[in-house]
Order: C-alpha cells, then structure tokens, then sequence
C-alpha cells in the first residue's frame, strides 16, 4: 500500500468545505436557532445578510478542516498500519471502524477550538443583535474568546465532539473504504464512478449516525454559559421530545452527502497527482 502525505485529507476536506459551507451554515442555524426548515433559514440568511452571508464563518470551516479533518485522515491511515502491522492481510471491518473511531476522538481534541469558533460564527445572525459574538474571522474569535472567556472556553463542548468526531470516523472513512473495496470486487474500475458511489454511502451512514451528537454538540457550544450535556439533553426533551437528536438531519445530509462525495473524488485526485509525480 502506497503511502501519501499526511496532510492530502485536510487539503481535500477544506476543497470540499468551501463549496458546500452554506449548507453546513444552515444546519447549524436550524440547530442551534430552530429554524423551521432548511429553505426558510437559508432564506432568512440571505434577506438579513445577502447572498455573502451564506459563507458567514467560512474561515471558520476552513480552520476547522485544517485541524480537525487533517487529523483524522492522517491518524486513520496510521492507525489502519498499526493494526495490521503483525499481518500481510488488509485490515478488517472492524479493524477499520477502530482506526476510524480512534482517528476520529484525535482528530475532534485538536480540532475543538475551531469547531466553537466556527458554530459560533455560523449561529451568530440567529441571535438578538445584543447577543451577537461579532467575530470578524477565526482568528478575531480564537483571540476574543481566550480574552473574555479564558483557554478553557475553546475546549466547551469537547465530549459530545469527540463522540461525534468517533462516530463519524467510524462510520464515514471505513465505510468508505468497504464501499470502495466492495464495488471494485464486482468489477467496477478504480474512477471517480467507483469513488463517487463508496462516498455516496458513506456520507448517508455518517449522517445518520452522528445526528444525535451533532445536535447535541451545536446546542452547546453554541451556549454562552455553563450548560453541560446532561441539561442540554434535558431541556431538549422535555421541550421538543426524543426526535430532538435528529433535528436538521436532511439539511445536514444534504450538507455532509456532497462534501463526503468532493472530498473522497478530491482526495483520490491528489493522491493520483502524487502518484503521477512519482511515477516521472
């Protein structure tokens, strides 16, 4: 197996988050405001903030895909090495689910402090103007948060973003990586057909699976005081009902479907480039 530079995963998911910020924008919103739908916030959006505005906190998600997403691509392939070090075999299933899930927890510590930044740039036009974070860019927000609220407040939120950075490591880089070795065993060829079919279904999985943590994790970090996870959920319940943790689930597959599939297609093309440049 060859191996590829360790960043190529947060190159290809920050490629891939460009392009589909404003969805991830408006699942946010519909998490953390309770928007009604996915139309009507990205409707809100653009009528009190214009068209731009759907790429509020977009250095957010760049920062964000630079740490967290460049973790846990590079700590997957580490991993998957590591537990097959002792075997010529490749690894198997569930092999790969405990690469991913591990990659996952590493790639959601490092990538914390991004992901408060960017939830709260995201979330900031939904809340009374008195209310706002007023970040400029993720940086203006890393500086103002360790100003006003102290280091700690970058690591608000960490649990239920671990589980949920597990869950989709888990269930998106090794479902791919099945999907993947599945349809090139029925003859399909090694091409952006074969790669953009393994992330279609690795994208509908992870969405499914992470939701609850999502939701819960947005409603969180999102807060401005001390509200731990238990009362999160508690409040949740008891206003909402169970179906709560699925809340903004077509926006968010909508959302992670098409980033799934343009960072995979986008990663196999580095690594093709890669490879072209070894083989001159």
């Amino acid at each position: 197996m060859r191996e590829y530079p360790f960043y190529l995963g947060g190159v290809a998911s920050a490629m891939a988050a460009s392009i589909t910020h404003p969805l991830d924008l408006t699942k946010v919103r519909m998490q953390a405001a309770h928007d009604a739908s996915m139309l009507h916030s990205m409707a809100t959006t653009v009528r009190t903030a214009g068209v731009f505005g759907l790429w509020d906190g977009i250095s957010g998600t760049l920062l964000r895909q630079l740490s967290y997403s460049l973790v846990r691509f590079a700590a997957y392939e580490d991993f998957k090495k590591r537990l097959t070090a002792a075997s010529d075999k490749p690894p198997s299933k569930p092999q790969l689910a405990l690469a991913g899930a591990l990659a996952g927890a590493a790639g959601g510590l490092v990538g914390n402090p991004a992901d408060v930044i960017l939830v709260r740039m995201q979330g900031d036009a939904a809340r009374p103007p008195a209310e706002r974070y007023g970040y400029r860019n993720c940086l203006d927000g890393l500086w103002k948060i360790v100003r006003n609220e102290g280091p700690a407040a970058l690591a608000r939120g960490w649990a239920p973003n671990v589980v949920r950075a597990s869950l989709m490591n888990a269930s998106q880089l090794d479902s791919y990586d099945v999907a993947k070795a599945a349809l090139l065993n029925a003859g399909m060829k090694d091409d952006i057909k074969c790669h953009s079919a393994a992330s279609f279904a690795a994208g509908t999985i992870a969405t499914t699976v992470c939701s609850p943590a999502d939701v819960i994790k947005s409603r969180i970090m999102n807060a401005s005081g001390s509200t731990s996870p238990l009362r999160a959920i508690g409040h949740a319940l008891a206003t909402e009902g169970p179906r709560f943790v699925f809340r903004g689930w077509l926006p968010a597959w909508t959302r992670l479907q098409p980033t799934t599939m343009l960072t995979f297609v986008f990663l196999e093309r580095l690594r093709a480039a890669v490879d072209a440049t070894r083989d001159i």
